[in-house]
């Protein structure tokens, strides 16, 4: 009984992985040419790039209970921002304030972009520390970092779901035959200790792993990015000392558990080598001492002892 079932099983197998390669084979069949193929491919990974970001992007507005900041109650802020959009080419972004989980600030781009400051940093910030975190974020407006993140990782995922388009009727023949020739031997506990079982998991570590990488690159992107914008912060107010200290109050004021807009944060964790990896932002520590040594080399070297 086992044997006729392992034959109907590999019978089953054998012609799924046909047909999956028939689908292939015909699709290579039909192919335009290579630079047409791969023009597609990349156009088609963009256009859902660039469709998932407005939508975020959208939904993210929609689900802010932000109001515009009067300019009748910051005016000096404003005048500041005004000051920065002006030197800067993020466009002219609304200055949105909420009660956000944490005391925080985060641009939001797309149509109508925006930059939300929760209302508790103008009590923790001097109008300095402000005026520098909103060149941080009017910094990420400048460079498009979301939509480009966004980008970059649509079309790695893309490329991952083609190879794991290719390798599919591989590895599901490879673990059909495996678990067939068990059950044709009477012993269907043995199966994933043979080779092809083995092979079979070798496949989808590669697969797993090439998605763990594309994931990692495109969190060490976003860390550059931070890097980038304290950089264009620093240069547009020539401030570093005042974001230094902006992000050590952030931190200070900050709790770990930021809920789901935790990618748009400031904040970054510093709890070891594992969350710097995974983490969206360059740790803290870090961030203030590269801020720091860049104020030591703005300062003026002293008088010369005769």
């Amino acid at each position: 009984m086992l044997a006729i079932l392992g034959v109907a099983s590999l019978v089953l197998y054998v012609a799924a992985a046909v047909v999956g390669y028939r689908f292939l084979r015909a699709v290579w069949a039909s192919r335009p040419s290579p630079v047409v193929l791969a023009g597609a491919l990349v156009g088609t990974m963009l256009v859902l790039g660039v469709v998932s970001y407005w939508v975020g992007t959208a939904r993210l507005k929609r689900s802010l209970d932000a109001v515009v900041l009067p300019r009748s109650r910051a005016p000096e802020t404003y005048r500041r921002f005004d000051a920065l959009t002006a030197r800067m080419s993020a466009g002219t972004p609304t200055l949105l304030v909420a009660r956000l989980p944490v005391p925080n600030a985060f641009a939001v781009g797309g149509f109508g972009a925006a930059i939300v400051v929760d209302r508790r940093l103008f009590g923790y910030l001097s109008t300095d520390e402000m005026e520098t975190l909103l060149a941080h974020e009017l910094a990420h407006l400048e460079r498009r970092d979301a939509l480009v993140q966004t980008l970059a990782y649509t079309l790695t995922q893309g490329l991952v779901g083609v190879v794991s388009g290719v390798l599919f009727p591989v590895v599901v023949l490879i673990g059909g035959i495996a678990r067939a020739w068990a059950l044709i031997r009477g012993r269907p506990e043995d199966w994933s200790r043979s080779w092809l079982a083995r092979t079979q998991r070798t496949a989808f570590r590669l697969v797993a792993l090439l998605g763990l990488a594309v994931t990692l690159s495109v969190l060490a992107y976003a860390r550059r990015r931070e890097w980038a914008a304290d950089d264009r912060a620093v240069e547009v107010t020539g401030k570093p000392l005042a974001l230094a200290r902006a992000l050590r109050t952030i931190e200070r004021v900050s709790t770990p558990d930021m809920g789901p807009l935790t990618p748009l944060y400031v904040h970054g964790d510093d709890d070891g080598p594992l969350s710097n990896l995974l983490s969206t932002h360059p740790p803290m520590d870090d961030r203030v001492k590269r801020l720091r040594e860049r104020a030591r080399q703005r300062q003026p070297p002293g008088p010369r002892r005769s």
